[in-house]
Parts: C-alpha cells; sequence; structure tokens
C-alpha cells in the first residue's frame, strides 16, 4: 500500500490540485507533492486533515481491493476506531517492549471477553 499514491488518487477523483488541498489544510504543497510521490509519510493526525479536505473518510485511506493486498479484503475502519488508534499511537512511544505486550494481551482479553 502506497498512502502517497492513495491520496492522489482521491484527490484527482475529487477534481481537486494539491493547491486546493493546501488552502483547506495549510499543509505546504511542497509537503504535499513529497507524499503523494512516496518521499514523506504523513502522521495520522496529517491524513485526517487531509482526509478533512477532500471530504473522504480517514478510513478509506486503509482500504485496499483483494487483489492489491492479495489476500483477504481490509476493513473499513470507522472515525471512531481511527480516533481510537491515533490515541493508541500517541502514547505508544512511551511505552517500553513488556508494556506494549501487556497492553496488547489486555486489548485481545477484553475483546474476546466482550462478545460473551
Amino acid at each position: 500500500m502506497n498512502i502517497g499514491e492513495t491520496i492522489r488518487t482521491f484527490r484527482l477523483q475529487k477534481g481537486m490540485s494539491q493547491g486546493d488541498i493546501e488552502k483547506r489544510t495549510g499543509l505546504l504543497r511542497c509537503y504535499l507533492s513529497r507524499v503523494e510521490n512516496g518521499h514523506t509519510i504523513p502522521s495520522l493526525d496529517t491524513l485526517a486533515k487531509i482526509a478533512g479536505a477532500m471530504d473522504v473518510p480517514l478510513g478509506g485511506f486503509f482500504a485496499e481491493s483483494a487483489a492489491e493486498n492479495g489476500n483477504k479484503p481490509v476493513p473499513q475502519l470507522s472515525e471512531d476506531e481511527v480516533r481510537f488508534l491515533t490515541q493508541i499511537r500517541r502514547y505508544s512511544p512511551n511505552l517500553n517492549e513488556s508494556d506494549r505486550k501487556l497492553v496488547l494481551a489486555m486489548v485481545k482479553k477484553m475483546a474476546a471477553t466482550s462478545g460473551k
């Protein structure tokens, strides 16, 4: 998956220029060009700005067809799921490897018991 290509595809489908995105987000056109050409990977917060400027759900940037990823389709993420993952990403650099494993084990356990 190349997020830059995905952003460019959405932008062109919407008939927008990089300048249009720049005006709506405050992100520089040269930065957007670097993202679209794969030289820079934007943060989730930046992706949210870009998605908002194009009126595209943030989860749409992560959906791929089965043919593109070589196996089953990737489910669309809801806005709540993206927001939750953004919060996890914000705090995860402060965790050591042991704490990350503990958090993951707790999430797995909660997910397994929530359906019962």
